[in-house]
């Protein structure tokens, strides 16, 4: 078996917060002194690399003087924002060992759920990549407050593969990968060194956080493997402190667990849609419609819909779900969420009539929705 790094052209390595942080006792200025040379070498390579870095949250933790991860929401935003000079600068001196430039990304959630500020950071990244600039991202913890209680980098991660159309996402952390149970409780636990992406028993295999340090745990890495491989990404999960483990990557050597995706690359329209973690709304279908959208390709027409929840205009992402409650798709609104509902169980040919115009036959095209 090949590692799937060795033939791609644009990576995202992800390293987590128990890695940077030495498990919460500060900076592991020697580790980060490592990814980096592994990362100078990866580029000398002709490879683009983007990395997303926990830590900011752990760093402030241990410079405060907390035991604890806090609890406060303003607490944890002081302790990101102290945490984050620390670890812009430990990046900045490791790679300029290397002749290297790294440049400071702050994002959140909803900078990439926006199409005009997802598109400018899209351009940014291009931007810095192009000058060999190594981006440094990390979510922006002082100014957001849902996604520090409930986010994660891992899910961040797989944002920004999908974001710069990565090939891959390398996910660093202080496991070797996953196992079918937890090998910390389970003898009989065997190692996964490769699986689908999106495979739903990988789920159940999954359990909660490794330690007090990040908010992730391997669930959040399997979700996220599952993300990036809406565009097309594999990912690879790692132990961080394997030696020269992204170098022996990019060399072919398989270490982890690799998830290999199993569709193509979308267009950056449908990554855009596929990337949205928060949408306006959503729509129930029937199960004729989820049949049309899942095995036919179908557009979503007015007719299959049988509830209309939340609210949201005429060009917003909604969410498609069927009558369980699960996502079957995302997609461009043509029509504002009053207007769906005065149209919902009701043909195409009577738009114009309930509506007194028709801005198409179609509530989603197929041309503007993603399967997820």
């Amino acid at each position: 078996m090949k590692s799937v790094i060795q033939q791609t052209r644009r990576l995202v390595v992800k390293v987590g917060s128990s890695l940077v942080t030495n498990d919460g006792r500060g900076l592991d200025s020697e580790a980060i002194a490592r990814w980096a040379a592994q990362i100078a070498q990866l580029r000398q390579a002709g490879k683009d690399v983007v990395l997303v870095s926990s830590g900011a949250i752990a760093e402030g933790m241990q410079r405060l003087g907390f035991e604890r991860r806090p609890t406060g929401i303003h607490e944890l935003q002081a302790c990101a924002a102290v945490g984050q000079m620390g670890l812009a600068q430990i990046y900045e001196t490791s790679f300029r060992a290397h002749g290297i430039r790294t440049a400071q990304v702050l994002l959140t959630h909803a900078d990439l759920a926006d199409r005009e500020r997802y598109l400018n950071a899209r351009s940014t990244l291009f931007a810095l990549l192009k000058l060999g600039v190594v981006p440094i991202i990390n979510e922006n913890d002082t100014v957001v407050t849902d996604e520090i209680k409930f986010g994660d980098n891992d899910t961040l991660g797989a944002l920004v593969t999908n974001l710069i159309e990565g090939d891959a996402l390398v996910i660093l952390t202080d496991q070797r990968g996953l196992y079918t149970a937890d090998p910390r409780k389970d003898p009989n636990a065997r190692f996964v060194s490769e699986a689908a992406a999106g495979d739903v028993s990988l789920e159940a295999m999954a359990g909660g956080a490794g330690s007090g340090i990040g908010s992730g745990g391997m669930l959040t890495k399997i979700l996220a493997a599952k993300r990036a491989a809406t565009s097309g990404a594999h990912t690879v999960i790692a132990w961080g402190r394997e030696e020269n483990v992204l170098t022996r990557l990019a060399g072919g050597e398989a270490i982890g667990t690799q998830l290999i995706a199993q569709t193509g690359q979308l267009t950056a329209r449908k990554q855009w849609m596929a990337d949205h973690l928060k949408t306006a709304g959503q729509v129930v279908l029937d199960a004729g419609a989820v049949s049309k959208l899942m095995a036919e390709g179908k557009s979503l027409l007015p007719i299959g819909v049988t509830d209309v929840r939340g609210e949201f205009g005429r060009g917003d992402v909604i969410t498609c779900v069927d009558d369980a409650g699960r996502t079957i798709a995302r997609g461009i609104s043509n029509y504002s969420s009053m207007e769906a509902r005065r149209i919902m169980r009701r043909p195409s040919a009577e738009i114009a009539q309930i509506l007194g115009y028709e801005e198409g036959p179609e509530l989603i095209h197929r041309d503007n929705m993603v399967l997820v």
